[in-house]
């Protein structure tokens, strides 16, 4: 009896773990040949060396509205608090059982001890009464460095602190700026994601020393955009915790900082940043009315000519919401990129999209919250955001980003300026 008890039990195990893995595949079938559904791409807003395909859903239906608060939103209210593992007590409302005396921060088992600090995790608190969306190339400034949000996420509402997996933006400084951080919107024309040359080393080789690269390299690039006319020579990029700096006719133009977000914020940066973002955000509201009179729901990005990305939302509002740091992160990829090309037409865009993802599929999540999917192609990475949140069971954002080489994971990618050496930072004891 209980051998035959035991039998059924494990028969129905068996069952309910088929029915569960033809559901996934069911779901991934669901898809297009690309794993992102069916998209149609419309004709180009041209801004600058940009081309900003808009995309809509073939079949015109988006969730009428989202529940989600954005990181910039919730940092801006108080309702959002990020600081350096373990510096969350004090910040967080108390939880009903909650054990005011339990010890924060990442446990060391090297030391048997909770490490109070970690480059690539930040602590993160959402006291607000709605999930919080964070995307991945967001940019947090503070704490002892600045740092980037390595993957999309949702974090439920008026929930107990979460480990923040993040990379370091900023080498070379490891001394407390502020105890919290903020977003990097302090005014609505400053707000940017790291530009997609730096967040395609984040999301898909998820590898500090390829992000510090991208980092110096694009910052020397900046260094040579904020070189006046007449300048001579090229940019000086030295270690981590050397100023930028680029020799010009009328002395040296120092960018003063190892930080990303800093050589962004600088006025001569700034200025080419918006000026090639300009067509796209100076007539904000009568883009973004196009954009919503055609549904759109997301773009196909080309630079120089090239396709090199796509961010997809789950309705045309949460695009609006992202609309000023995402064209400001396209735009910064444009000033800092070099080469012209053929401009792609609609159909390239198109195939951009609807190019298949043939490789290996790997999952993430928290339950009954999201799941976050990598999918490759062929020269391709897509990234999907799916809410599991009651009522909101849908795909909330989808990156798409095209390797420059196609080749395999080991070494495809955009190009890699010269290895950056983080300085060590004291182990703590």
């Amino acid at each position: 009896m209980k051998i035959s008890l035991r039998f059924g039990l494990a028969a129905a195990l068996f069952a309910a773990l088929s029915i569960l893995l033809c559901n996934r595949l069911v779901s991934a079938a669901g898809r297009s040949a690309s794993g992102i559904g069916a998209y149609r791409v419309l004709a180009p807003i041209q801004s600058g060396r940009m081309l900003l395909f808009p995309v809509v859903r073939a079949s015109g239906e988006s969730p009428a509205e989202t529940p989600f608060i954005t990181l910039d939103e919730g940092i801006k209210s108080g309702q959002v608090e990020v600081t350096e593992a373990g510096n969350l007590r004090g910040l967080v409302r108390p939880r009903p059982g909650a054990n005011p005396q339990r010890p924060t921060g990442v446990w060391s088992e090297h030391n048997n001890q909770y490490r109070d600090d970690q480059v690539n995790t930040l602590e993160l608190v959402n006291n607000s009464n709605k999930p919080l969306l964070l995307l991945a190339g967001e940019i947090v400034t503070g704490g002892k460095q600045d740092r980037v949000i390595a993957k999309d996420r949702i974090v439920p509402p008026d929930a107990d602190p979460i480990d923040l997996s993040v990379f370091c933006i900023e080498p070379g400084r490891w001394t407390e700026a502020s105890a919290n951080f903020g977003s990097s919107n302090k005014a609505t024309a400053e707000s940017f994601m790291v530009q997609p040359s730096v967040r395609v080393n984040a999301m898909a080789r998820q590898d500090q020393q390829e992000v510090w690269n991208s980092v110096h390299g694009a910052i020397g690039q900046m260094a040579a955009v904020a070189s006046p006319p007449g300048a001579s020579g090229s940019p000086s990029v030295g270690s981590a915790s050397e100023t930028v700096t680029v020799e010009a006719s009328g002395g040296p133009v120092p960018l003063n900082t190892t930080s990303y977000a800093k050589a962004m914020n600088n006025s001569l940066i700034s200025a080419e940043v918006d000026k090639a973002a300009a067509p796209a955000n100076e007539d904000r509201a009568e883009v973004l009315t196009k954009l919503r009179d055609e549904h759109a729901v997301g773009v196909v990005v080309a630079v120089h000519g090239k396709l090199i990305w796509a961010d997809l939302f789950a309705n045309t509002d949460l695009l609006a919401r992202y609309w000023t740091k995402l064209v400001r992160s396209y735009a910064a990829e444009s000033v800092t990129e070099a080469g012209d090309n053929q401009p792609p037409s609609i159909a390239d865009a198109q195939r951009f999209l609807d190019s298949a993802a043939t490789g290996h599929e790997t999952s993430e999540g928290d339950i009954g919250v999201y799941r976050y999917s990598q999918l490759d192609g062929d020269g391709t990475e897509t990234f999907i955001l799916e809410s599991l949140l009651p009522n909101a069971g849908y795909e909330v954002h989808i990156s798409k980003m095209r390797f420059r080489d196609g080749s395999d994971n080991a070494s495809r990618g955009w190009p890699r300026p010269q290895p950056l050496v983080e300085p060590p930072v004291e182990p703590i004891r």
